[in-house]
């Protein structure tokens, strides 16, 4: 099949387009024809080596952990899904090597949910570990109730987004960051936007003179000290950028697969709650370009990555 990888770690430059083995499809997953995957900031962190203490790489590794796409052949025991299920995963392992970015994808069926009738494939493809991230943290790490006044950081990216409606959805009043250019694109999604940099605290504080109840963070360093300073007490923090949050009392976070969360995902989108905002699209042979959009970090929503689809 036609895949992305690289051999060693490094820039964008180390990927490479080409044939690479067809995926051997275990009992406990299911073969999917791969329509659409989207690009993480972890993907290209991982390609730089930036994770090789926690997950160790097999070369040459195939990047990308989110994927929307058909099953075409379920495992020996994997009963859940059948051939022509449309379908939406997480597809995180604990090692580095059988990733999205190519023509088919073996996919475990606990990383799997179906995919959103009302999202195209590259919509979809962008929901798992933004979607996931999120609803983990506003639900499981930051318990978000309504009344809250919740605090969001780069809530104009793909997981920030999603954390606002997610926050919204359960009665939550939500401040998010974002440059000035996203304003309005938060406003859409029920958050009140203000901007980054020098003076985030008093500009947070006009709006919520009491602190908020919670605050999700995003970037970490300073940004991660302003939002332990805004919390009102009792509040509560959680990051998934920087593990000094522990040391403020708060959470860090790292997403993992979870079929149930990610079906509930489904469900919300379905039920119009969610919507996925895809920024732009590249072919799968552009991996690269999609990559080094994507290490911006000046991005509204997901970069997406299409392969060809021949019935």
């Amino acid at each position: 099949m036609k895949a992305i990888s690289y051999r060693s770690y490094g820039g964008p430059e180390v990927l490479e387009y080409g044939e690479v083995r067809d995926p051997k499809v275990g009992p406990d997953s299911v073969l999917v024809k791969v329509r659409a995957a989207a690009v993480n900031p972890v993907d290209w962190k991982c390609r730089e080596g930036h994770l090789d203490g926690l997950l160790e790489p097999v070369f040459p590794v195939i990047p990308g952990w989110d994927v929307a796409g058909v099953v075409v052949q379920p495992g020996a025991s994997a009963p859940e899904f059948a051939v022509g299920d449309e379908v939406i995963g997480y597809v995180r392992e604990d090692f580095l090597s059988r990733g999205t970015f190519a023509e088919y994808v073996a996919a475990p069926v606990r990383t799997l949910a179906r995919k959103p009738r009302n999202l195209t494939f590259e919509e979809a493809a962008g929901l798992p570990l933004a979607g996931l991230t999120a609803y983990q943290v506003i639900h499981q790490a930051l318990r978000v109730t309504e009344g809250d006044v919740v605090l969001v950081h780069a809530a104009a990216g793909g997981v920030g987004s999603i954390a606002v409606q997610l926050a919204r959805h359960a009665g939550a009043r939500v401040i998010g960051t974002a440059s000035e250019r996203n304003h309005d694109f938060l406003r859409e999604l029920g958050a009140e936007p203000v901007t980054y940099g020098d003076g985030l605290v008093e500009r947070v504080r006009a709006l919520a003179g009491e602190g908020v109840d919670a605050a999700f963070d995003t970037i970490g360093g300073d940004t991660l000290k302003a939002s332990a300073e805004l919390l009102a007490p009792g509040g509560r923090l959680a990051s998934i950028a920087d593990g000094g949050v522990a040391a403020l009392g708060g959470s860090y976070c790292f997403v993992r697969p979870d079929a149930a969360d990610l079906q509930r995902l489904s469900e919300l989108v379905e039920q119009d709650v969610v919507t996925v905002h895809v920024d732009e699209t590249f072919p799968l042979e552009r991996a690269a370009d999609a990559h080094r959009l994507s290490e911006k970090g000046r991005t509204r929503g997901k970069v997406v990555v299409t392969v060809d689809w021949e019935e």
